[in-house]
């Protein structure tokens, strides 16, 4: 079953699609910083991003300067949404260098 799941690499690439398993994002020597699951809020704009990857874990953020999206993104806000009860949602766009990519 594909689910809309995402993948952060070690060079701050942003990769999501409809896939099986988060290991099918990745690319040739990419090397996984973790991932999780997404979905679109059209109404505010925005890539809402939350849960973790069962084989990568938790996006691991702190590793991350520049946030590499596909310019297909342009202008989405992306915030990740931790959901434990602990940890503040991430306003990724807000913390993080965006850099667009095709």
């Amino acid at each position: 079953m594909t689910l809309p799941k995402f993948i952060i690499c070690m060079d701050g690439t942003f990769r999501l699609g409809m896939v099986n398993q988060h290991k099918h994002l990745l690319k040739p020597g990419d090397q996984c910083i973790g991932g999780g699951y997404y979905h679109f809020d059209y109404t505010s704009n925005r890539i809402i991003l939350d849960r973790e990857s069962y084989d990568f874990g938790r996006p691991k953020w702190h590793l991350v300067e520049v946030l590499k999206v596909p310019s297909t993104y342009r202008g989405m806000r992306i915030v990740y949404k931790y959901d434990d009860g602990f940890h503040d949602d991430f306003n990724v766009s807000e913390e993080l260098q965006i850099e667009n990519y095709d």
